[in-house]
Parts: C-alpha cells; sequence; structure tokens
C-alpha cells in the first residue's frame, strides 16, 4: 500500500512559516534549497516531510493561475489540545473553528498559522 509521506505549501515567509512549526509541532528542518524556479525549506516529524515553498518571482512554481486549486489543510495529532493551543497563539498562530461531531466526520479543533493556513489539531489519528 502506499504512504503519503509529503505535503508541499506555498508561504510568503520562509523562515517565519518554518519558526512556527518547529516551535509548536517540534518539527525538524531536514534540509534548505534555493533556486532560480524557487525557495524551500523541508520540515519533518519522523514520518511526514512538509515542505515549506517560497517563490520570490511571484509566479507560484508555475503553477498558480485563475483555477489554481492547492492545500485546503493538514493535521497534527498531539497529545495535549490545551498545551498546543497555547504554543499555537503564543507562536503567532489563532483559533479557526472546532467541527461539530457528526457521524462519520472526525471532529478536530482548527487554527490557523501565521500565514493563515488551516490546520486540524486532534488528540486521536485519523482513519488509516
Amino acid at each position: 500500500m502506499s504512504k503519503l509521506r509529503h505535503i508541499a505549501m506555498q508561504v510568503p515567509n520562509l523562515e517565519e512559516a518554518a519558526n512556527f512549526y518547529e516551535s509548536v509541532f517540534e518539527m525538524e528542518r531536514v534540509g534548505e534549497a534555493e533556486s532560480p524556479v524557487g525557495n524551500a525549506i523541508s520540515l519533518s516529524d519522523g514520518i511526514m516531510n512538509l515542505t515549506l515553498l517560497c517563490f520570490p518571482d511571484g509566479k507560484g512554481g508555475m503553477i498558480n493561475s485563475r483555477d489554481w486549486a492547492g492545500l485546503h489543510h493538514f493535521g497534527f495529532v498531539v497529545e495535549d489540545k490545551v498545551a498546543t493551543k497555547r504554543k499555537i497563539e503564543k507562536a503567532g498562530g489563532e483559533f479557526f473553528m472546532e467541527l461539530p461531531e457528526y457521524p462519520g466526520v472526525d471532529a478536530e479543533t482548527k487554527f490557523k498559522d501565521v500565514n493563515g493556513v488551516v490546520f486540524d489539531v486532534s488528540e486521536h489519528n485519523w482513519r488509516l
């Protein structure tokens, strides 16, 4: 079976975004790249790779157009949502919403990072 192990997210400020995920979720910086097509910082939790992308020329890696579709949200499993909420807010993130409980829907607490990107925080894993 294939396994999801990489998410890439475009951000306007690589260092600010990387510092957020390093300080809140203790992700480790595993790589950096600068190139004519864009710059990147790769982070890992040991299982998933989150690569932050920045395109100084504004072209978004030549994929942004009127119909461009990108990342909607992603999620972290944590041991303590309350403690994680404090870390998120201290790092510049903010609470977004709590999903209501519906049958078959994994309820999570949603936050926004320093760039407004939505992510979930849950004390349980998603169905695997």
